[in-house]
């Protein structure tokens, strides 16, 4: 069963809130399997639109990831981060096919 990650791009408004907001998350996350793989490194955009802050989530499955952004300790969480930042958010199925050379 392939992994599944959260993607999210975020502009962070209020910084105090949004610290509280990633203070809380870790409890979340863990009970999840949760395990951070980028967490706000330099980038640099070279196409389309990007915000300032980049996060991906690793997450033991897609039904996995889905249950810990649908559960109620997150649910709350989402109010919080929607207070001090606007953020674009996906969940996405890893893939666990052939690779480039391996065929």
């Amino acid at each position: 069963m392939p992994k599944a990650y959260w993607i999210a791009r975020v502009d962070v408004a209020d910084a105090e809130t949004y610290k509280l907001y990633v203070q809380r998350n870790d409890a979340i996350f863990a009970r999840f399997g949760g395990r951070f793989l980028v967490r706000a490194g330099q980038f640099e955009s070279l196409e389309g639109t990007s915000r300032s802050r980049n996060v991906v989530i690793e997450f033991p499955s897609y039904e996995v990831a889905l249950a810990c952004y649908r559960s109620p300790e997150y649910a709350a969480q989402i109010a919080l981060r929607q207070s001090a930042a606007e953020a674009d958010v996906v969940i996405v199925e890893g893939y666990d096919g052939p690779q480039p050379g391996e065929r």
